[in-house]
């Protein structure tokens, strides 16, 4: 490094941003792909089936089911179609990458839920007046199949989930549809023993304000992320101390920190260091450190000789 170039730079930049935090919960790309693409054929089919069955059985319950569950096959094809656009390189005009998008699919999935449980509670209501007869014995066979279907695809989406907000909100599609097939199971069973009708619009609204609570954790993140938030599991104000705790550092500012995906984090920021001596050793420990300490994967740090190099405000 030329000793007058005092404005550059940075890290190593790490372009394997997919692999943030995937490679350290069991389950490589090519696992995940296959499991996401057999969730989506399983719960399509069982739209079908399941849709069949309610206007069979006359069962508000197993429709409303069947619409939720086909608004969570096109979140989950949302959310496929992300983590392929993810591991596309970055390019003249992406030059990040397409990693936001797993971010964008994320936000797509809950605005899903919610509009799915308003098709739900619209239905449930208007049904309440004069509760129709209900097929009991059938919801049950039906929502049985549904709690197993479900059950599953929440098993093989579960690894890695907490780490990728993407994968997270596949995952709590297929937890929602197994507690919502679950409920609809318990309501045909006492429609069958007590005859109460009723109960088939009133569990669909109990379901639905069980989906609004998990779903909003899932609307904040991805809303969050897409704003240029800092990603819930790096503290900022941690990774200014360590920053500013550097060896040469005298100051630390314009600190940004955002996500590129929902497994990969960026950060850049100015570093004053008025001995060129430390320079060196600085961008040649701090880019590994940071990924190690706070998950970041890129980082892009510009050193500056004074804070006021670059300009201070009058």
């Amino acid at each position: 490094m030329e000793p007058h170039d005092h404005s550059s730079h940075s890290s190593e930049h790490e372009h394997e941003h997919e692999h943030g935090h995937g490679h350290a919960h069991g389950l490589g790309s090519q696992s995940i792909n296959t499991r996401m693409g057999l969730a989506v054929l399983l719960n399509l089919v069982f739209v079908v089936v399941e849709g069949g069955f309610g206007f069979l059985s006359n069962s508000v319950a197993l429709i409303a089911d069947a619409g939720h569950n086909l608004s969570d096959v096109l979140g989950l094809l949302g959310a496929w179609t992300a983590m392929f656009l993810t591991r596309r390189p970055p390019g003249a005009r992406f030059t990040y990458g397409l990693g936001r998008s797993s971010v964008l699919a994320a936000l797509a999935n809950a605005v899903l839920l919610l509009m799915a449980c308003g098709a739900i509670a619209w239905e449930a209501v208007s049904r309440l007046a004069v509760p129709p007869a209900v097929a009991g014995a059938t919801v049950m066979g039906v929502a049985g199949v549904g709690i197993v279907l479900n059950g599953l695809c929440a098993w093989m989406l579960h690894a890695g989930h907490q780490h990728d907000l993407n994968r997270r909100s596949a995952y709590i599609h297929m937890l929602g549809d197994a507690a919502m097939a679950a409920a609809v199971l318990v309501s045909g069973a006492l429609i069958v023993f007590t005859g109460w009708n009723w109960l088939d619009p009133v569990v669909s609204l109990v379901i639905v304000g069980a989906i609004l609570v998990s779903t909003w954790s899932l609307l904040r993140d991805s809303v969050h992320l897409s704003l240029d938030g800092v990603p819930a599991g790096v503290n900022s104000s941690a990774v200014m101390s360590f920053l500013a705790g550097q060896r040469g550092v005298t100051d630390v500012h314009d600190l940004h920190i955002w996500a590129l995906s929902t497994t990969s984090v960026a950060l850049t920021a100015h570093l004053v260091v008025p001995d060129r001596g430390a320079e060196e050793a600085l961008l040649g420990t701090l880019t590994p450190r940071l990924k190690q300490r706070f998950h970041i994967d890129h980082a892009t740090l510009q050193i500056e000789r004074d804070r006021c190099e670059h300009g201070c405000s009058t």
